[in-house]
């Protein structure tokens, strides 16, 4: 491929662009393969050094390594690991006031010769911070300042001129975020504690204990099990969105069945309506699947799918119902579950079949 530009034109196959597209992630993909197998004891070195840090992890970088720096800073932090990123250019103008001795550097810079990179080295040696270096080789301004080095080794940057940024920011990215993850591993991080610096959005709310999504006993719908069916579906009225399933407790408050919606069409579709006149417990699911308060949703998840039911009831050590978790409230944890997100228990995705009721019937 020569250095002239290469554009989508009627004169320019759809095979060629795709050829050209996947040459530019193979060789991003073969100088990760390169970098993997050169790792040696540097990186424990490093990971030590950031382990055993009585401060913060302090990420900078200039250009495309910035932006890579910015990533990186953000995964420490989010895996257990305080972590600022640092602009080397406003670093000199006051935000130097956020590093000291306690404090190690995590520097990118490809070259090791980034002018704002370069002005910056003094600056972090007077304030006692430990440099790691992340640049091509030992031999820059950089390494020779480092504690630690971490060469990329030998990179051609992909593409046609060869110039761009691309296989060198691909390796600092795939090199940071195997010290932060392997650091995180080292202390022991659980999905409980990524949890809780995750609380928004459907991965936090997968990894968050079912107590924090389920509806409270205030919203669901309860009576007693020795009451007549008829007598159930007037009592047990709520106001707003109710859910598709009627928890049952007996003379004690423990729970005893569940009868749905689709149990109670099912007695019209049959034409047993004498059935409404009966006690509810000859007519409920006794013994439903339930879940203890404290398990996390995700593994609350996989108990709906592998049961195909529709309805939780959530209940506490002694048995009796605290709430319920309803399918229609967690669809949007089960649309993202096919990606990575779900992968955290399930190698699978358990969101590819229908979810009946807790009788089986389709809800």
């Amino acid at each position: 491929m020569d250095g002239a530009a290469l554009r989508l034109t009627a004169e320019t196959p759809q095979e060629e662009v795709l050829r050209f597209g996947r040459t530019i992630i193979q060789q991003e993909a073969d100088a990760l393969s390169a970098i993997a197998e050169r790792l040696d004891a540097r990186f424990c070195h490093a990971l030590d050094l950031v382990m055993q840090c009585p401060g913060d992890i302090i990420v900078t970088g200039m250009g495309k390594a910035g932006l890579i720096g910015q990533k990186i800073a953000a995964t420490f932090a989010s895996t257990g690991t305080p972590s600022h990123f640092l602009h080397p250019a406003e670093a000199i103008h006051g935000d130097l006031g956020r590093v000291d001795e306690k404090d190690v550097v995590l520097a990118f810079s490809q070259s090791g010769e980034t002018d704002e990179i370069v002005r910056l080295i003094p600056c972090l040696k007077s304030l006692g911070a430990q440099i790691v270096a992340v640049t091509a080789n030992e031999n820059n301004t950089l390494a020779r300042a480092a504690k630690i080095v971490l060469p990329l080794g030998p990179i051609v940057e992909a593409g046609a001129n060869r110039l761009a940024p691309s296989t060198s920011t691909a390796a600092m990215l795939a090199l940071g975020d195997a010290l932060a993850l392997t650091c995180s591993w080292r202390r022991g991080f659980r999905p409980e504690d990524f949890a809780r610096y995750h609380p928004g959005g459907s991965l936090g709310r997968k990894l968050a204990r079912v107590e924090a999504v389920m509806r409270p006993l205030t919203e669901c719908r309860i009576s007693r099990c020795d009451q007549l069916v008829r007598d159930v579906f007037v009592s047990a009225c709520r106001p707003g969105r109710r859910t598709g399933a009627i928890m049952l407790v007996d003379a004690q408050g423990k729970l005893a069945g569940i009868f749905t919606d689709s149990d109670l069409a099912r007695i019209f579709e049959t034409g047993r309506t004498e059935l409404l006149d009966h006690p509810i417990s000859s007519v409920m699911t006794q013994s439903p699947k339930t879940v203890t308060s404290g398990v996390r949703v995700q593994e609350a998840l996989t108990a709906i799918a592998k049961s195909k039911i529709s309805e939780l009831p959530v209940i506490n050590d002694s048995g009796e119902p605290i709430g319920m978790l309803d399918i229609t409230d967690l669809v949007d944890l089960a649309a993202t579950s096919p990606g990575g997100e779900s992968a955290l228990d399930e190698p699978e995705s358990p969101w590819t079949v229908p979810f009946p009721n807790q009788n089986g019937s389709d809800a």
